[in-house]
């Protein structure tokens, strides 16, 4: 058979099924796309689901693909092994009601024998027991002897997940040669043995189950086809284990290089670099699709790889960061598959590279840590690390749990997993504690558990400010009442409402309630699970009672205000995206009517050429008035349009969509301007990091950004009145007055250093003296520690023999030095030991070497005591 490399493998099989009339799709994202069932992409057909649904239209009936995927509950065994692996490439054609078994057996036959030429005599098949139909096929039309088909049970041959669409498969099978098998003689496809490899598995979904576990003929049989590029490679390059394919073995060669090592003299070197070449696959291209490390769902699983990498790293004898290095070979392997790898390289070295920085800046001590609590849990005998020591490792040194669990097993240990889960809920239930402690309001206690559910509150915010309303429930100390009156603080519940109630990152309306004889300011409004508006507020005068009319009027002026910053958020989104890259993803936000805080997935901080950027395409928007639109659509609807869904936003089956011009396009429930415009202007106030991998920006718009510029014009105009200058000239006043005080701090300084050695005689003189060794203990305030360490090299040089202990205050702070001539070292003094204990007098530390120390302090009240301290254990030990 002619070898093939893993990327010719991989076109040749598109391309075959491009001439079979399929659209070639690229590879979806790792991440899925509106399917909470699953963390990553794991087959070929996952992304595909919505298509055998019916929920969406495919854009063929019939497409091919090459998928990234990931699989990761055999992580433990991935590097032990060389046949497991956490990243891997599904090929696949799919039929969405086209053609069916007929055409889907000859085309995999046909490529694996004409395309690829494997001789037949090495392949074998095998059949779902009761698919006669597929029988007739292989053995009828391609001309299959009996005794290469195999007939096999529902476990093996036979794809079904619960109710839904199910039915059997039909498996290829390649024989690698008898010196591969077990040597039984009834070794034949599926013997667990290594002899028969499958390599290509049709599911001929035929059947819908139902909930009594019948089968129904399915009215639009689909074709789904899996086939794993590595191990099509394995057998097309004749050899042993993914890990010695081509583009794969490029990776592992570069691993080695880095280590320093050889692959395959060593098996517990092997291990550790079969796991770097594994993970930094996955690492790759996992970052490449927009994860980033954390400490929760998909990041969490990145962030295990890629530490779980780095210590294999370490365990080779790697002492620096070097998966970003690794990351190169992987992009030059695949980048002809996958063209965003070349354009997002340096984004993914930098965001490994700073991963692997910051794991390694707390490896160490974790370790030592590990370390502690491995011998201590021997010596107790127990052999099992608790669950309290396992969640301090991970919550303080960003110990993943199976990085715990492998090193515990290397070490003959175990540990306690339910432990450590019953700490991590502890952990949140703490948080979520704390978070109801500041809520403290009326729609925490099911208040309504006893009412009718069907009772909501319609909103009618959207196009109206005022509505005429019905009061259906009062909340008054945390209960349901039929009344308030005067100076009570209350929510009621309206049927009907122009309120908008927090949500979305976006807070509630404030306004007014009333009527003839009753008005209520309203400062917050929340809404219940089942949607009932709480209008929060006091009563300002009068009483109401459940049932009665009133009329509710928002604060206009804020809703606008807040409008504003919502809108604007939305441009931002955009913007980010456009200047950083597509990885940004929106994190969270809040939008009140002063200001908007925005907080998004980015791996390091932002640069002032980046913010100036973002602002100035923002307010470009802005200048072009764009008209703001929101259309109601189906969720399927917005997405074909390509509106921006937030990650993990639980959406309904009809969704608000709203669109800037062309600019941007979101799913949002919240309340806009009518066009860009209106927003005014934009100006960050400034960017920061919240936790690893996300930033936050906060900035103004409209009004209070005018008024921020106002302020800033003000304070400019009284500095420069201050400075007796023009505004124009204000910096370079300023530059000129620095220059003018520095000068003068260096005169200063020159007065202050000649008064001093003036009367270094004067106080050598005052010195008291023990054994012949002068002690000189002197304040001298004023001067910084540069010229005490000169005055202090002075008297050093003056007195002979001695020991000088000096200090001073400058600018409320503490210098102290201490320094002796050797004679003085001999007889026992050790500056760093005597300063240590001085400097804590003064609120400081410090140290140094027997002959010279030094120390500062943050309490200038302390100076005399701590001169007296040094003083003292000299003298002790002098005498």
């Amino acid at each position: 058979m002619r070898k093939y490399g893993l990327n010719e493998l991989r076109e040749m099989y598109l391309s075959f099924f491009e001439s079979k009339d399929h659209l070639r799709l690229p590879s979806f994202s790792l991440v899925p796309k509106n399917d909470p069932s699953v963390l990553l992409i794991n087959a070929g057909m996952t992304p595909l689901k919505p298509y055998f649904t019916g929920l969406e239209t495919p854009p063929s009936k019939r497409i091919t693909t090459c998928q990234k995927c990931i699989r990761t509950p055999d992580i433990e065994n991935v590097g032990k092994t060389s046949r497991h692996a956490t990243f891997f490439e599904m090929l696949g054609n799919f039929s969405f009601g086209d053609y069916f078994k007929k055409e889907a057996i000859a085309w995999a036959w046909e490529f694996m024998t004409k395309v690829l030429e494997i001789p037949e005599e090495r392949l074998f098949v095998s059949i779902y027991e009761e698919d006669d139909e597929a029988y007739d096929i292989w053995h009828k039309d391609i001309g299959l002897a009996d005794n290469k088909i195999f007939r096999m049970g529902k476990e093996d041959n036979f794809w079904e997940h619960g109710v839904g669409p199910c039915g059997p498969c039909s498996e290829i099978y390649f024989d690698r040669g008898s010196d591969k098998g077990c040597g039984k003689p009834d070794c034949q496809p599926g013997c667990e043995c290594d002899r028969f490899v499958e390599v290509w598995n049709n599911v001929f979904t035929q059947f819908d189950r139902q909930e009594d576990g019948t089968y129904k003929e399915l009215k639009n049989k689909n074709i789904d086809t899996g086939m794993g590029l590595e191990r099509l490679a394995c057998i097309m390059q004749d050899v042993d284990n993914i890990f010695e394919v081509d583009a794969i073995r490029a990776i592992l060669d570069h691993v080695c290089r880095i280590a320093g090592k050889e692959y395959g003299k060593e098996d517990k070197a092997d291990v550790s670099i079969r796991v770097i070449t594994d993970h930094s696959r996955s690492v790759t291209m996992m970052v490449s699709d927009g994860i980033l490390p954390s400490n929760e769902g998909r990041g969490y699983v990145l962030r295990r790889l890629l530490r779980r990498a780095a210590r294999h790293g370490r365990l080779l004898g790697i002492d620096r960061p070097f998966l970003a290095e690794i990351a190169d070979t992987v992009i030059s392997c695949f980048k002809g598959a996958y063209p965003n790898l070349e354009e997002k390289q340096d984004y993914i070295k930098k965001v490994i590279n700073m991963e692997e920085e910051r794991f390694y800046s707390t490896i160490d001590q974790g370790m030592s840590i590990l370390e502690e609590y491995m011998k201590q849990v021997r010596e107790d005998r127990t052999n099992c690390l608790t669950g309290e020591m396992v969640f301090k490792l991970h919550d303080t040194y960003g110990f993943p749990l199976d990085l715990t669990r492998e090193i515990a097993l290397e070490n003959n240990l175990s540990i306690d997993e339910e432990g450590f889960h019953k700490e991590m809920e502890a952990q949140k239930e703490k948080a979520r504690e704390a978070h109801k402690s500041k809520e403290g309001s009326a729609w925490e206690k099911d208040l309504f558990a006893d009412v009718d559910k069907s009772v909501k509150t319609k909103f009618a915010g959207y196009t109206e400010h005022t509505t005429e309303s019905k009061v259906l429930y009062i909340i008054k100390n945390n209960e349901l009442t039929d009344g308030a009156r005067q100076d009570d603080e209350i929510s009621l519940v309206l049927d009907v409402t122009p309120f908008y109630a927090e949500s979305g990152g976006q807070i509630g309306d404030t306004g007014v309630i009333y009527n003839d004889d009753f008005k209520m300011e309203v400062i917050d409004c929340q809404k219940t699970h089942d949607e009932k508006y709480l209008h929060i507020g006091r009563v300002l005068s009068g009483s109401v009672k459940t049932g009665d009319k009133v009329t509710a009027k928002i604060d206009l002026y804020k809703r606008k205000a807040t409008a504003r910053n919502h809108t604007v958020t939305h441009l931002l989104h955009r913007a980010l995206k456009n200047v950083l890259g597509d990885h940004v993803n929106q994190a969270g936000s809040l939008v009140t009517p002063e200001r908007l805080r925005f907080d998004f997935t980015h791996f390091s901080a932002l640069t002032p050429e980046q913010l100036e950027a973002i602002e100035s395409e923002v307010n470009s928007k802005i200048l072009e008035n764009l008209p703001v639109s929101v259309k109601v659509m189906s969720l399927e609807e917005a997405q074909k349009d390509g509106a921006t869904a937030l990650f993990d936003e639980k959406y309904g089956d009809v969704v608000r969509v709203v669109s800037a011009g062309e600019y941007s396009k979101e799913l949002c429930g919240g309340t806009h301007l009518n066009s860009t415009g209106e927003a005014g202007l934009i100006k960050i106030l400034g960017e920061s990091g919240i936790s690893a991998g996300v930033r936050r920006i906060e900035a103004l718009t409209g009004f209070n950004a005018l008024e921020y510029y106002n302020s800033r014009e003000k304070l400019l105009q009284k500095a420069s009145e201050t400075a007796k200058t023009s505004t124009d000239d204000i910096v370079r006043k300023i530059e000129s007055l620095y220059d003018e005080i520095k000068n003068l701090k260096k005169e200063l300084d020159s007065v202050n250093n000649k008064l001093i050695s003036s009367s270094v005689g004067n106080i050598i003189d005052q010195a008291e003296s023990y054994n012949g060794i002068k002690v000189v203990a002197v304040r001298l305030d004023g001067l910084d520690m540069n010229a005490l360490r000169n005055t202090s090299d002075d008297l050093k040089n003056r007195v002979g023999s001695g020991v000088i202990i000096l200090a001073s205050s400058k600018d409320g702070k503490v210098n102290l030095i201490v320094s002796a001539t050797k004679d003085a070292v001999a007889s026992g003094i050790h500056c760093g030991k005597i300063i240590k204990e001085a400097a804590a007098a003064c609120g400081g530390g410090g140290g140094g070497r027997p002959d010279m120390a030094q120390a500062g302090g943050k309490d200038p009240s302390g100076i005399d005591k701590a001169i007296s301290i040094a003083k003292e254990k000299a003298v002790e030990v002098l005498k």
